[in-house]
């Protein structure tokens, strides 16, 4: 009788081979594995927790420090009105005042003096531009004015002052900015601060 029998039949199940030739993996392999990856996921959410929590810092800061932004704007308008009139009076005009005038005018110039000292403790400060080298970021150029006895780009004139509120422009100065004197030399710190990436260049 013939066996019906193909060699196929004769030969193991490869799925049983497969499973001889590779064991389960080690208990105690696949317990650090999951460690590791529970560890990652936790350095992770850890992570995310504290970027979250140092923005949220920095925002209530900022919300702290600039809430008074819009109210400051007002504020600085009648320091501005208060400044007109002051300067309004010149030395000469002052002297001949008599003593009511003069009076009058201790007790604006004080007024000035607390409302820029009110705006300080909030954060607000004053800018002083006069005689500085011209700042596009804190002031805005108005007109230039012929004056060779000073660098270009020195602010020779205010029109209006301006203020800054932290770290911020609350409002830039008008100024006038001198042109036909010498260039401003660079500050010393940024020419040493150039000098070795000028060194590299040439060694490159």
């Amino acid at each position: 009788m013939t066996d019906s029998r193909t060699p196929d039949d004769n030969a193991p199940d490869t799925a049983t081979q497969d499973a001889q030739a590779s064991p389960a993996e080690d208990p105690a392999a696949q317990a650090a594995r999951e460690a590791a990856e529970y560890k990652d996921r936790w350095l992770r959410a850890l992570a995310e927790m504290e970027n979250l929590r140092r923005r949220t810092e920095r925002e209530v800061g900022d919300a702290r420090a600039y809430a008074v932004t819009q109210f400051a704007r007002d504020v600085v308008t009648v320091a501005d009105n208060m400044e007109r009139a002051l300067q309004a009076l010149d030395n000469e005009l002052r002297e001949k005042a008599d003593a009511a005038v003069k009076g009058l005018l201790d007790g604006v110039e004080l007024t000035e003096r607390e409302l820029l000292k009110v705006l300080e403790k909030h954060g607000v400060r004053k800018l002083e531009p006069q005689g500085q080298k011209f700042d596009p970021h804190r002031h805005q150029a108005m007109f230039e004015v012929p004056d060779e006895s000073v660098p270009a780009g020195t602010v020779v004139q205010v029109v209006q002052s301006g203020y800054v509120i932290g770290d911020r422009v609350l409002r830039p100065a008008l100024v006038g900015v001198a042109k036909g004197g010498p260039k401003a030399a660079a500050p010393s710190g940024e020419a040493e601060s150039t000098a070795p990436a000028n060194d590299n260049s040439q060694g490159s």
